[in-house]
């Protein structure tokens, strides 16, 4: 009802905004919060605190649209020329520059603010690094064929970030996460720019999907194996049990149906592929809570 009494050119102004941080596509937030979750509920046991939990899930939110926003800046001239992202706002000139820039500061300072008030010295002095990732992540793909090397880092650093706002102390299984989740990030991140992989050829920008060429399949499956082990190796060092156990072989299986449906290298079917690794986060964190809740 609200949304009907706005006139039309401030419905549509809040339309492009949604778009710009993608909360039509909330895919990425869905992606950064499953091991986000899986830190939190290891480092506390199985009972993170209401409050961290509150903040973390908040702040997966904000930094995902506040790196939409500097990813859109960043791309703002290149992806004009690719099918996927021509008519993004800022591409078509919808929203100026300036203001991706804005809320890309403003989310993140709201971000940074929960995480002063709210939690302790440790998380404050990884937020840095942090904002530091998220700024630099997307003009990374510039310079590097491995800029799915620096999203894995971004989208990884909420780990180490809520394990010290939950214990606060970092372990040897928290750096396990994360590199678990670096090697997911960069496997899934290659399904999606093999999606872009054409376009990217034709405009100079680099990708492991462009460097692998023939041989994506093969290293993302390999990626995807090492993160089986490193998740056992978590499971071990944790003693967990069975529940978490079936958790990671539902991520197996799922990694598997991954792979054959990007088999023949089709714009759609690498989509879904990517896409599918929702599930697969989700089937770890359910297989963690349900066996961190049985005595």
């Amino acid at each position: 009802m609200l949304q009907n009494a706005m006139p039309d050119h401030l419905q549509t102004r809040l339309a492009d905004y949604g778009r710009l941080l993608r909360l039509d596509r909330p895919i990425g937030s869905l992606l950064l919060l499953w091991p986000t979750y899986w830190a939190l509920w290891l480092a506390a046991d199985g009972a993170p605190g209401i409050g961290n939990l509150v903040i973390f899930t908040l702040g997966v939110f904000l930094m995902r649209a506040a790196g939409c926003a500097i990813n859109d800046f960043a791309d703002r001239k290149v992806d004009r020329h690719v099918k996927r992202t021509k008519d993004r706002p800022l591409t078509s000139g919808r929203i100026a520059a300036w203001e991706a820039i804005a809320l890309f500061l403003g989310l993140a300072l709201v971000s940074f603010l929960m995480v002063v008030l709210f939690t302790n010295p440790l998380t404050l002095y990884l937020s840095f690094g942090g904002v530091i990732l998220a700024f630099i992540y997307p003009f990374m793909k510039r310079y590097t064929h491995l800029p799915q090397l620096f999203l894995g880092a971004a989208f990884s650093w909420a780990i180490p970030m809520a394990w010290a706002a939950e214990a606060n102390d970092l372990t040897q299984l928290t750096w396990l996460l994360f590199t678990a989740n670096v090697l997911w990030t960069v496997a899934y991140d290659t399904f999606y720019a093999m999606v872009d992989r054409d376009d990217d050829l034709k405009i100079g920008i680099k990708s492991t999907a462009i460097l692998l060429g023939d041989a994506d399949l093969a290293v993302i499956g390999f990626l995807q194996a090492l993160v089986v082990v490193i998740l056992i190796m978590v499971g071990n060092q944790a003693d967990l049990g069975v529940a978490y156990y079936l958790g990671v072989l539902a991520m197996a299986c799922l990694f598997i149906y991954q792979q054959y449906l990007a088999r023949f290298r089709e714009r759609e079917a690498c989509f879904k592929a990517f896409l599918n690794n929702n599930w697969a986060g989700f089937a770890v964190f359910t297989g963690l809570v349900i066996d961190l809740l049985i005595p």
